[in-house]
């Protein structure tokens, strides 16, 4: 089984950082295309970033520049450094993964599996 667990949300003054771990279990994801994506109260789930080995990084525009998407492969581990945050960067962060590692999708309905999401509040 599956299993990817977010971690290292929380509440950060507008200017601030986080960084976002995301753990994966039951497989390894050395081939496998993973991505951020999130979802603010009462707005649509959005693509952040996506990463790959095969295909590297891609960003939305809204996060380009201030987030740095990255994977340690010997922790099966997924991390989002999030730099100069913002009140609308204010959501739920979710993890996610899927098997084919050939494209980067910002697409959600195209990621296989998804963690439970942690809640990043940035305060103006």
């Amino acid at each position: 089984q599956v299993q990817l667990v977010e971690s290292g949300g929380g509440l950060v003054q507008a200017g601030g950082s986080l960084r976002l771990s995301c753990a994966g279990s039951g497989r390894t994801f050395s081939r496998a295309a993973m991505g951020w994506f999130r979802q603010a109260t009462g707005k649509e789930r959005e693509f952040v970033a996506a990463v790959s080995w095969v295909q590297g990084t891609y960003y939305a525009e809204s996060v380009k520049g201030r987030f740095t998407i990255s994977i340690d492969n010997a922790k099966n581990t997924m991390y989002l450094q999030m730099m100069s945050l913002k009140p609308e960067d204010t959501a739920v962060y979710y993890c996610a993964a899927r098997h084919d590692g050939s494209y980067l999708s910002p697409i959600s309905k195209e990621y296989d599996y998804w963690g439970q999401g942690t809640q990043v509040t940035v305060s103006s």
